[in-house]
């Protein structure tokens, strides 16, 4: 916390995390003591830590399969609570990573918002490494317009200057911030 707390009181009210039991330990007083702080999960989520997620958090970016989808709006209703969402998109195929395909993003953006009622303002992605992302993060932007959604998350710390050229809204630059990882 005492990396987090000079940019909370420089007016900073946007943080992501990725790991849901860090996070509770982290955050449950800060953020409940704290006006104003917007939790982001960007981290894969399973099912079973979305009842951790739904009342500390605002926003999910990692909306990757219907299963998740579901629970996640029944967690929703439990708790009245309607988080923001971002659908995430395995824009490169790549078989290792989480997302919708591209060519089935609309069937599923379609199932999330009609039966499952959620809140979807965005897609995320994680484009390939060695790429040109520049190419993916195009395409993001004509995904994202081809659903009339406002908002893309995408862009890290490597490469978060040619997201914003290319339409995000929410760039994750955490390493950049406060160094890599331990």
């Amino acid at each position: 916390m005492s990396e987090i707390k000079p940019l909370i009181d420089h007016g900073h009210t946007h943080f992501g995390e990725n790991k849901v039991q860090e996070s509770i330990e982290k955050w449950s007083d800060l953020k409940f003591s704290t006006q104003n702080i917007k939790l982001h999960m960007i981290g894969k989520l399973q099912t079973n830590k979305v009842k951790f997620v739904i009342p500390l958090f605002d926003y999910i970016h990692s909306l990757d399969n219907l299963r998740l989808a579901e629970k996640i709006s029944e967690e929703q209703n439990k708790k009245n609570k309607n988080l923001k969402i971002f659908i995430q998109v395995n824009i490169g195929k790549e078989h290792q990573k989480s997302g919708i395909d591209p060519e089935n993003l609309k069937e599923f953006y379609n199932k999330c918002i009609s039966d499952f009622k959620l809140n979807v303002i965005g897609l995320m992605c994680i484009p390939p490494q060695d790429d040109n992302v520049k190419i993916y993060f195009s395409q993001m932007l004509e995904l994202k317009n081809s659903l009339g959604l406002t908002e893309l998350s995408m862009g890290m710390s490597s490469d978060y200057l040619e997201a914003i050229e290319h339409g995000a809204t929410f760039v994750r630059i955490g390493s950049k911030i406060f160094g890599n990882r331990a």
